[in-house]
């Protein structure tokens, strides 16, 4: 099983700089940062642009891939930003995985700072299912023309195009069946946060129901089922998985028992959300990351 790990672009470099490189030390196998204008109650604090916090995390590590968790159309225009994934993928030597989700409007701070509309539902995915479409043709077709009710691009140039061939992997967020649909068609990997719970077992339970529907999706698609990376978040749980070594070994044994291939965990911080030990996280990379890796899935 291979162990992501997020770091909230909220510090400034010169702290936030030892924290990707303890990350590649530790012997993670990816970390990530969100991509957002602001988060929920740390919106009144400092906060960083993702693709430049990425871009220096690429210049100080070496091993580690890197991506966005997750990028969404909420604040972004496919072109303008596939010139900005292809210039991480290069300076990164190909390291990155683009991790993207539909986002949510009005509800959160990147919707309300825009002003924009509010969506329904249907409005949200289908604005994704375009995101998507044309992040995909724009990375892989040079002159890529799209004409949606969202996005539109006109002969859209990505020379000289990226590291990685055909191009990047997406990391597809999906927690109902129309997003799944959506990361079985593009996906490298999926991302599920669950369908929430006030208790771990109820959080578990819908863990569970999201995967055998994703193998649903699978299926209908014509994907092997074992062709897709499948990560789990697993602080979108009641309980912070780095709340102390015996949580984080459980639920990554869980995860792997649903046959989760990656499993991705929040740096603990110093008060909520994802309050922790950097001393849990250092043990558990001593202690728990060598056992993982050498698991059936590492």
């Amino acid at each position: 099983m291979r162990v992501g790990i997020v770091i909230l672009p909220e510090d400034r470099w010169w702290a936030a700089e030892p924290k990707w490189r303890a990350a590649e030390e530790y012997g993670f196998d990816h970390a990530w940062t969100y991509d957002h204008l602001g988060w929920r109650n740390l919106v009144d604090g400092p906060w960083f642009s993702a693709v430049p916090t990425l871009t220096a995390a690429a210049m100080v590590t070496s091993r580690i891939r890197l991506g966005t968790f997750v990028a969404s159309p909420v604040a972004r225009h496919p072109v303008p930003f596939m010139r900005e994934l292809t210039t991480l993928d290069d300076i990164s030597d190909g390291r990155f995985v683009l991790g993207v989700g539909a986002g949510v409007d009005h509800q959160h701070y990147d919707g309300a700072v825009l002003g924009a509309p509010e969506l329904t539902v249907k409005q949200r995915a289908d604005r994704f299912t375009e995101f998507v479409e044309a992040l995909d043709g724009l990375l892989m077709t040079d002159k890529f023309d799209f004409d949606g009710e969202y996005y539109r691009a006109r002969e859209a140039r990505n020379l000289p195009g990226t590291v990685q061939r055909p191009r990047l992997p997406f990391v597809v967020a999906a927690n109902g069946p129309r997003t799944m649909t959506l990361a079985a068609r593009f996906g490298a990997g999926w991302v599920t946060t669950g369908r929430g719970g006030k208790t771990e077992d109820e959080w578990w339970a819908g863990i569970k129901q999201l995967t055998d529907l994703f193998d649903e999706r699978l299926d209908a698609a014509g994907r092997e089922r074992a062709s897709i990376q499948r990560h789990l978040s697993l602080d979108a749980s009641p309980v912070f998985s780095l709340s102390s070594v015996e949580a984080f070994r459980d639920a990554a044994g869980r995860a792997g028992e649903l046959g989760f291939t990656d499993v991705i965990a929040h740096w603990p911080r110093s008060s909520s959300p994802y309050e922790g030990r950097e001393a849990v996280l250092e043990q558990v990379a001593s202690d728990v990351l060598p056992e993982l890796h050498a698991g059936p899935n590492g």
